[in-house]
């Protein structure tokens, strides 16, 4: 089981690849997030977004896939306090497939909790064209192989 010891600032994951099909966009967005850009590929989201796409919420969940299947299956993961920063820089359309990253920014030990590490990451989606279509920043904990000594 991977622990916070065993990752280090700069490691790159590589999560694997998802792709999206009109049906799943319409399906998800009917259950989460109905709004007629996500739900209707005529009327007025075609003005606006020259067509049907994915909503952010989905590009979300779905990186949180990869990264559940491809990096927290055999780690020590427990949990994370928050996304520092979400951003969609893209839309996400019927037909793209989506590459997942997730980069190592920042580890820290906790000050108050010595059997826990913080890991700063910082994913990103990217399109089949190369296009970054999400970033997001956020914390994940992890537990430590070995408490660490608090000074005191």
């Amino acid at each position: 089981m991977r622990s916070f010891e065993d990752l280090r600032e700069g490691d790159t994951f590589d999560l694997g690849a998802v792709s999206l099909s009109e049906a799943d966009i319409v399906a998800f967005a009917r259950e989460w997030d109905p709004q007629p850009m996500h739900t209707n590929a005529g009327g007025a989201a075609d003005r606006l977004f020259d067509g049907l796409i994915a909503s952010g919420w989905q590009t979300v969940c779905l990186w949180m896939r990869q990264l559940c299947d491809n990096l927290l299956h055999d780690a020590r993961s427990m949990g994370s306090p928050g996304v520092e920063q979400l951003r969609w820089k893209k839309p996400v359309r019927p037909g793209d497939t989506l590459s997942m990253r997730v980069r190592i920014v920042e580890t820290r030990g906790s000050a108050s909790r010595p059997t826990i590490g913080f890991v700063k990451v910082a994913g990103e989606a990217v399109n089949q064209h190369g296009d970054l279509v999400m970033t997001l920043v956020c914390m994940i904990m992890f537990e430590r192989r070995e408490p660490a000594v608090v000074a005191g």
